[in-house]
This record gives structure tokens, sequence and C-alpha cells, in this order.
């Protein structure tokens, strides 16, 4: 007999391929295999099978399997004999099996003897690894159910087969018969395309066969790929494999030497990686965005801004170029050409931001929250920003210490709004565009100023040609002359007539001279005393061949505050029918007046926002501007609601004023899909949110922060989350809402708290106890004493803290909210956790479980939690089958609810139980993917846990096991 797990699985006896029959009973099979002779339990054989949904008589079910599975393997068992390969053990079944019998046991057994050799000689381990590698046929546990092939089992053999085929090629390029794994290295390393090490073996392997263009080839399509799918260039061990291969052609004296990336302007970082100064994990950004297909011309320009590039490289301090000039310019168009072409010269990463300086419809970007999203790029996690600005900049300059890093900061108000974003260490560079000259830069910074003209006529007719095509462009050249002329040097004005010409390519150029010359208007703030500099004219002409429909809602946009805008928020601005808007901003995209920057969300040039502002100041009457302000108003508040009430329905939302008709307001099915909507609206949010204070709207303001709350924390935009809340209570005090005002001074107890504030914590819930008991609220109230209760857990005064959750688990059962009482019990679950009184713990998140299931709708995301707690509490408490299932039904529903977050801190929790129970390959395995979760959500403790798994490669560390998380 003959089992295979080690790619499909397959029985043979006597050589003949026994049908294993339903899928069921393969996957039974499989996992019995992938254990290699060691008992399964019948808990975790059934969770295997069939998850969080078994049958009515899930072990009855495993009998009649395990007795058909014996049949097909013994025919001639009589009937309930035990067999010869499936027997009982230990509460369960095991594949009683040997090396003779089983592929996996054959596998290890020829490590065991290759590694026996390798003490006596390496040579003679070579043949003995490669024999044990051949054993692989594909990827493990094929035929089963692909959803099942991601347990932990079948994940532990891919990454024992990939340890050892590191191992094996390590061996085998020390003696010289790298060649001998070729085969088998290309394979995998195409099965896993971001594993750096396999990679960089790949590489030598390939360089070792004489093969050195090959080798440097595959080491630059694993750099693009790094880059474009995580952002981060290729680490110590891939560059320490690119610069064997250079050493040794540049030994050989081949042609290879011309191939490297300017190996003289790019030098390495140090082999252990760079570590921020706060004990972060740093992540390389590559934020620019995406170059100009059609750009040409400004030659000297690029030449002065790659000079500085250069002297970035060999000065011990910043610099600084700033590139000014008048709107349409070209600024922005310059800054990323170049940046794309130097952004090798930094191998630290590209930040950008847009500061909104002279943006029309909003204002311009707050220093602090650039350097928030800047930090969160470079791997802060959000709630370990300070508050401050300074100290903000402070932590920024920290992290960028010793690091060439290139910044883009464009379309930037003043010398002030920039300075915070400066870093502050040598070999960095910074690049602003902005109207302004920014002399207090030039003056106390040493920035080196670069001031942009119009395009002299030579690269305007460039523009054009590159847009339209030369041959048409020197078929007309008179036109060509005069369209340049009335186009100003301008290339935003030149991209509009050109984009017009392309639209219709059998019109004369000549007829689009002429349609210039006797338009009429300007745009005041981009004129000159040149006639030819009028770029309203430019701007008036393609607006008058959009449709009306589009022209008014190109008219209309303009009132959006920004920074983008999608197809629900442009129908709520319109007041139409979402098809016809659909239509005007497809109008709209192709005349490029707005850009699809991503699927769904559309931007607008600024100097074509002034247009389209002066325009509906002009064409629509102040009720239609108002009108479609308050529907924009309407959109956002009720949206916000309907995504709050999903995501947290725990929470109660006071229901905001009847939305006005037009208004449309988006609905939302499940929590994962309200999450994916905050995510994306976040900042769109925050602009209307400021409008709306703006005009003293304040129902909007307190209505929104109230909807945001949870979204807010949970998603750890907690400085975010109390400036939103700060003018949401100021806004309901100024119109007399009391409830509200009780309800954000909950929610800014809850978020001073998370900012450390703690005293302005214990104020605010103080406030908002007494308030809800004036207004003999007691839903309201038992709220405000479930925060309390957190509050005073934080503070570690867990005594107090169950005096209070226990209080709000009273008022909830006085008013019968079920669904709260399901979340108090979590957190009284978790104060016990903390005191170490993991029975009762574990009582609390089982009733708490109970109770959700008896809803009508329940969030993943809350019942995620209870079952992540659960798992927690049982851990502790010795039983670790049923922590495992706990958890294992945590990630389904956190993967169900796309929270990623909450998945990898299950994940290492779910590592320490394995762990425990001495199985370090199925540890290592979650911990591996809660790494790749971490490190785009919490860099440093993504760090902590590649920490451990280094551990676990002799010594196994001591488990460490994370606190429950929040509820």
């Amino acid at each position: 007999m003959r089992f295979e797990v080690l790619g499909a699985v397959r029985v043979r006896r006597d050589g003949v391929e026994a049908e294993l029959g339903a899928a069921q009973q393969r996957l039974l099979l499989a996992q019995l295999m992938a254990h290699a002779g060691r008992p399964v339990p019948m808990e975790e054989l059934q969770y295997a099978l069939w998850g969080e949904s078994p049958p009515a008589s899930p072990a009855n079910a495993v009998y009649r399997h395990i007795g058909v599975l014996r049949r097909l393997l013994e025919p001639r068992l009589p009937l309930r004999a035990p067999g010869r390969w499936l027997v009982r053990d230990a509460g369960g079944y095991r594949l009683n099996a040997c090396p003779d019998s089983l592929d996996l046991l054959r596998f290890r057994e020829l490590v065991r003897r290759a590694r026996e050799e390798g003490v006596r000689g390496t040579a003679g381990a070579v043949p003995l690894l490669v024999e044990a590698l051949g054993l692989r046929t594909g990827p493990v546990a094929t035929g089963v159910p692909v959803e099942a092939r991601a347990h932990p089992a079948f994940d532990a053999l891919e990454r024992e087969y990939l340890a050892v085929l590191k191992e094996a090629a390590d061996v085998a390029l020390s003696v010289g018969a790298g060649g001998r794994l070729l085969a088998v290295l290309h394979l995998a390393a195409g099965e896993h395309p971001l594993d750096e090490p396999l990679q960089a073996r790949l590489v030598r392997a390939l360089a070792a066969t004489g093969q050195r263009a090959a080798a440097l080839g595959t080491w630059q399509r694993v750099r693009e790929r790094l880059v474009a799918e995580l952002g981060v260039g290729p680490g110590s061990e891939l560059r320490a494999a690119r610069r064997e291969v250079l050493r040794e052609a540049v030994r050989a004296g081949g042609e290879e030497r011309a191939l490297p990336e300017r190996p003289t302007l790019v030098p390495d970082p140090p082999d252990d990686g760079p570590s921020a100064a706060d004990g972060s994990a740093y992540v390389r950004p590559a934020q620019l965005p995406a170059d100009l297909a059609a750009f040409a011309g400004r030659r000297a320009e690029l030449d002065v801004l790659r000079g500085a590039a250069l002297s970035a490289q060999e000065t011990a301090a910043t610099r600084i170029a700033v590139v000014s000039g008048m709107g349409g310019i070209g600024k922005s168009a310059l800054a990323v050409r170049w940046a794309h072409g130097v952004a090798d010269r930094f191998p630290d990463g590209q930040l950008y931001t847009d500061l909104r300086g002279f943006d029309p419809g909003g204002e311009p970007a707050d220093p602090g929250q650039v350097l928030r999203g800047f930090l969160e790029a470079l791997g802060v996690p959000a709630g370990r920003i300070p508050d401050r600005v300074e100290a903000q900049a402070g932590l920024y300059r920290s992290v960028l210490a010793r690091r060439r890093v290139l910044l883009v900061l464009d379309n930037a108000r003043d010398a002030e709004q920039v300075r915070p974003l400066l870093p502050g260490s040598p070999g960095c560079l910074v690049v602003v565009t902005s109207r302004d000259r920014l002399t207090g830069l030039v003056t106390a910074e040493g920035a080196r100023p670069l001031v942009l003209d119009r395009l002299p006529a030579g690269e305007a007719r460039e523009v054009l040609a590159r847009r339209l095509g030369e041959d048409r462009v020197r078929a007309e050249p008179g036109a060509v002359e005069e369209i340049v002329a009335r186009c100003a040097g301008l290339p935003l004005a030149l991209a509009v007539v050109a984009t017009r010409a392309a639209a219709r390519p059998h019109f004369p150029l000549a007829a689009i001279a002429a349609d210039l010359r006797t338009a009429q208007g300007g745009l005041d703030a981009f004129t000159d005393a040149d006639p030819a500099g009028d770029v309203r004219a430019v701007l008036s002409w393609s607006y008058r061949a959009l449709s009306p429909g589009a022209a008014r809602l190109l008219r209309l946009l303009s009132l959006h505050p920004g920074p983008d805008v999608t197809l629900p928020a442009a129908t709520a601005l319109a007041g139409d029918e979402p098809g016809e808007v659909r239509a005007h901003l497809a109008e709209l995209t192709r005349a490029h007046l707005l850009t699809e920057h991503t699927p769904g969300r559309y931007v607008c040039h600024d100097l074509l926002g002034a247009y389209a502002a002066e325009r509906t100041a002009r064409d629509d009457s102040p009720e239609v501007r108002e009108a479609a302000v308050r529907r924009l108003l309407d959109h956002c508040l009720h949206s916000a609601h309907a995504a709050g009430a999903v995501h947290a329905p725990f929470w109660r939302l006071c229901p905001p004023p009847a939305a006005v008709p037009g208004a449309r307001p988006e609905s939302f099915t499940d929590d994962a899909g309200a999450l994916r909507w905050y995510a994306a609206e976040a900042r769109v949010l925050a602009a209307v949110a400021r409008r709306a204070l703006a005009r003293g709207d304040h129902a909007h303001v307190w209505g929104l922060a109230w909807a945001l709350e949870r979204f807010m924390d949970r998603r750890g935009h907690w400085h975010d989350g109390a400036a939103l809340q700060r003018a949401g209570l100021d806004a309901a005090v100024r119109c007399g809402h009391r409830v509200a005002q009780a309800h954000l001074h909950r929610a800014l107890a809850r978020a001073s708290a998370r900012l450390e504030r703690y005293d302005d914590a214990r104020a605010h819930i103080r406030r908002s106890l007494a308030l809800f008991t004036e207004l003999g609220d007691r839903l309201g109230l038992a709220h405000a004493h479930r925060c309390h209760g957190w509050l005073l857990d934080r503070l570690g005064a867990y005594d107090a803290a169950l005096d209070a959750v226990g209080r709000a688990l009273a008022l909830y059962r006085e008013v019968d909210d079920r669904a709260a009482q399901t979340g108090a019990l979590h957190a009284l679950g978790r104060t016990h956790v903390r005191r170490g009184e993991h029975r009762r713990a574990a009582a609390c998140f089982e009733e708490s479980l109970v109770g959700l299931t008896r809803l009508p709708v329940v969030t993943r995301y809350a019942e995620a939690g209870a079952w992540d707690s659960l798992g927690v509490a049982r851990h502790h408490l010795g039983e670790h089958a049923r922590a495992i299932t706990a958890y294992q039904c945590a990630l389904r529903l956190y993967r169900e609810a796309g929270d990623r977050s909450g998945e990898a801190g299950t994940l290492c929790r779910l590592g320490d139980t394995y762990l425990t129970t001495g199985d370090p390959g199925a540890a290592r395995t979650v911990w591996e993917r809660s790494a790749h979760f971490l490190v785009r959500t919490d860099p440093t403790a993504a760090a902590e846990l590649r920490t451990r798994l280094l551990a676990l490669g002799d010594a196994v560390p001591a488990p460490r096991l994370a606190l429950v998380r929040d509820a």
C-alpha cells in the first residue's frame, strides 16, 4: 500500500490507484496523512470536515467515513473489523503508516539521512535531498476542496517542504551542484513569488550554472513584484544574492556588468535592515502617482531636478527643491515625471501628498494630518502617533533618520505648511510644488528654486505631437502655431485642446484654432498682460462642447469639498437619476475634465475646479446651489448613519431628520460592506464635516460625529475621531440637543483614553453619566456605564470596572436590549481575563455567544470578538483543543467581515496555543500569516512576531499570549 499527500491525495494498492470516493472521505484521509502517523482527535477531524456547520451527529458521520475508507483500502476486511491502516487511537484516529507506505514519512526519512550524511561530508547529502524533494508532485493535498487546503496542517507541510528545499539548495550550492535543484527551485519560486529567501537561492543557482543574465533578470522581476504588490524593495538576502552575481560577472569580465541599476548611486541599506527610533518596523512606501504618458518637454527643468537628486546623495543635509509657477503650468506633472525617473536612487521609499494649498473647493491640508498619514505609511501604528504636531514632526524625523527617502509635496500654500514635513536626515530629497515662490524655504532652508514658465513653442508643439501624432501636426503648421500661441504655453490648456482634437481625427486643426480665436472669457486668476494668456477661453471652449447635463454636473461638482467624488455623491449633488449621472461622468472623463483616478472615484484639476465654481456662481441660482449642498450633506449623514447602524448595532444612533428628496443615501447589507465604505470615504467625510461646520449646519456636524464614532475607534483614527467629536459636541451644545451632548461626551471619553488623556476621559464620562441621569435615558446611561467600565479596566481598576459594567448589564436587561447585553457580557469577561479569573471569563463569553445567536441581526465583528476572547480563556484553562476551535471560528468570521487586523490578532493567539500543544510547525504557519497582515496594520507587532518566528529554529520560546482584544 502506498499513501501520497505531497501533491495529489492518492492511495495505490499494488501499483493501482484506489478510488477514494466522496470529497469528505478524501479530505479525512488527507488529514490523517498530514499528521504522519500521529493520532488526530475526533474534534479536530470534525472541524476539518465541516467547520462550524457540522451535521446533526458529526461523530457518527466520521465513523461512517472511516468505515467506507477501510473497505476501500482493505476490500476483504470483515464488517466492523478494526483494519490495519486506519486505527482508533487517543480518542481519535491514526493512519498506521511507515516510510515505505507514506510519502511524507519517506520524505522525512530521506532528509534525516541526508543530515546525518552531511556530518560526514556534504556531497553525499545532495542525492538524498534531491530524492526527497522529488517526492512532491504538486501543492500539498491537491484534490481536497480548495477551502480545506488552507487548513494549518496542510500549510505546515508546505512550509516544511520549502524549508527543506532552501536547506538543500544551500548544501548543493556549497559543493557546486546547484544545477541538480534548478528545476525544483524554478517550480517552487513560481508558486511562491514573494518568498525572498527562496528567490535568492534561485538567483544563486542560475548564476552557479552560468546563467548570470537569467539570474539578474529573475532578481529584477522579483524586485518589481515586491514594489508593485507590497510597496517594499528586496530584503538583505535577495540583495546579497544580486551582489554575488555582479561580483562574479565582473571577475568573469562578462557583459552583465552593464545590467545593475546605478550600483554606485544606490548604496544598499545595512543587511540587518532599518530600525526606527520608535521601535517600529520600517515600511518602504511607494506613494508616487502614475506618470503622465503624454508628458513632453521640460528637458532643462528635468536636468535641474536631477542635479538636486545627485546633490542629495552627496551632501550631509536634506536637499529641497521648490518648483513654482502659475496654475496649469505643469508643476505637478514635472515633479511626478522626475520623481519616477530617480525613485530607484532612494531605496527607502517615496512619500507623496497633495497639500491642496490653492484648492478652490476646500481648505489647505493640515500639516498634522499629513504627518499622521506619512507616519502610518512608514509603519507607525495610528494609536502610537502623538497628538501635537511638534511631537509628530519629531517622531517623523526619527523614523526617517539615516534613510534615503524621496518626498513630493504637491501644491503647497506657503512655507509654514511645508516646514513640519521636512525630514532631518542627510540624503533625503524634498520637492515642493506651489503657485507661490516659497521664498521662506529658499532663504531659511537653502531650497533650490525652479520657476516654471510657459512651455517654449517647440516643446508646446511636442506636446501636441505626442497627443495627436506627428503626421497631423506636421500637416497644418500654421494652425498648430496659432493653437500653441492661444494656449499660452500652458500644458493643461494644450491637453484640453488636444483631447478635443483627438476625439475628432478628421476635424481640421485650422477650425480648432478659429474656435479659440473667437472664444470669449478668461480666468481672472490666471491671466497676464498678454491676451494670449487667457486660459478661460480654452476652458470655456471645452465647456461649451459638453451636453447640458454634463455641464450642469461639472458646475455642481465644484460644490463638493473633495478630495474626490463618487457616483453616489455626484448623484446627490445633481439630484438626478444614477444612470444619467453615470453617463455625464463618463462624458466629463472622456473630455479630460475629470479623471477617474481609482475605479469609481473622480478628481478634477483645481484650475478646472475654479472655472466650474465661477460657472455655477454665474449660471446657477443661490437656491440651486444651496439645494445641491443640502442634498450632499444629507447624503453623507444618512449614509454614515446607515453604515454605523450595520457596523455597530449595539450602539444607539439618533435618527437624523428625513433626507431631502434626491439625497439618495447609500444602504448596506452587512458590516463588511459598511467597513469598506468607511475606509474609502473617510477623507471625504472629514471634508464634508468641515464644510457643515463652516456653514453652521450643527445637526449635520453632531450627526456625523455620532454616526462615525465606532468606525473611527475601531480603525485607530483616534486623533481625527476626537477632533470630530469635539466639533460635534460644540454643535450639539449650540443647538441644545442634550441627548447628542450626552453621547458625544461618552465618545470623547473613549477617544481621550485612547490618546492617554485620562483626566479628560474621566471628565467626559462623568458629564455623560450626569446628563443621561438627568434625561432619564436608561439605555444611554447603560452605554455610559459600559464605557466607564472600559476606562476603569484600561486604568487597572478591575473591581470598579466590574461594578460599572455590571450596572450597564442590569440596565440593558431592564430595557430589554439583548444585543447590548451580549456586549456587556463580553466586557465583563475581558476584565475577568485580566484578573486571571478564566473560568468566569469563559462563562461570560459563552453566555455572550448564546445571546448573539438569538439576535435577528448579528455583526460578524461582534461574534468574532466573542469567539476570539473565548479562545483566550480556554487556552489559559488548558483546554487547548477547544481553544483552537474557538480561534478558528473567530478567523472565519473576521475573514468574512474583511477585518484583517482582527484576523492577525487571532492568528497570533492561535499560534501560542499550537506552540503550547507541542506543534511548532502549525505555530509557525499561523504566525507567518499573522505577520504578513500585521506588516500593514501594526508593523511593531509584526517585528515582534518575526523575532519569535526566528526563535522557532532550534529553541521554542515560552508562549506569550496577548490579552483579549477590546469588546
